[in-house]
């Protein structure tokens, strides 16, 4: 079995083809005969799995076995107490009403990288991250729970799955799980995590053992230069 992830750059499908030329993980990923664990949205950056293991794919994707998925959004404004509530409890998503999720507002911006395109802001209205951690998967929830509040997602970034972080890994960049990550994946797939709470800063985890690179990456981790 292959276990891969990669860190899914901005304006990329979360797919190995396309008929319409756009970019997809085959640009980034030579590797033969594995498939992409759910989607990040075109517009989305970060980490996606790939595997052929189909069990594995099966449990990863299908939200009742609650494996959770952490995402970093930068939005428009500072969310209130009442806003992050809400997100919290649950908002209507096309007359849906979302899972209960876990949400906070970072106390400073996370260490990534700079966007290939900037995001588009206006001046006179701050920014502000927040951490949102989800087990559900319906179509660009995240964005849809922030405007559901009133604060429109302009970036948004999947730094982990369950208990796997992107580490050191560039935009473009992969790297083959390590058999205890691999181990770690197949337990969490088989149980819901426990939940935490409080606020806090966000940085990667540990860096990651090796990585697989696509020619032409570019420095390390820094700050969101608006």
């Amino acid at each position: 079995m292959k276990y891969y992830i990669i860190n899914k750059p901005y304006e990329v499908l979360t797919q190995f083809t396309d008929e319409a030329g756009r970019a997809t993980l085959k640009d980034y990923v030579p590797v033969p005969n594995i498939y992409p664990v759910g989607r990040l949205d075109y517009d989305s950056e970060g980490m996606v799995l790939l595997t052929d293991d189909k069990t594995l794919q099966h449990r990863l994707s299908d939200p009742q076995f609650k494996v959770e998925k952490t995402y970093w959004v930068q939005v428009e404004g500072i969310p209130s107490d009442d806003a992050l509530t809400k997100l919290r409890l649950g908002v209507l998503v096309k007359g849906t009403k979302t899972s209960p999720a876990k949400v906070q507002l970072l106390d400073d911006e996370p260490e990534i990288w700079e966007r290939s395109t900037p995001i588009r802001f206006r001046k006179n209205i701050p920014t502000s991250w927040v951490e949102i951690k989800i087990s559900q998967g319906m179509n660009r929830q995240v964005r849809r729970m922030t405007a559901a509040v009133g604060y429109p997602t302009l970036r948004l970034i999947r730094p982990a799955i369950g208990p796997l972080t992107l580490g050191s890994l560039q935009p473009g960049e992969y790297r083959e799980l390590m058999p205890e990550e691999i181990t770690q994946l197949k337990g969490i797939a088989e149980k819901a995590p426990k939940p935490v709470s409080g606020r806090k800063s966000a940085t990667f985890g540990n860096k990651s053992k090796g990585s697989g690179k696509k020619p032409g990456s570019k420095g390390g981790f820094r700050k969101q230069i608006n």
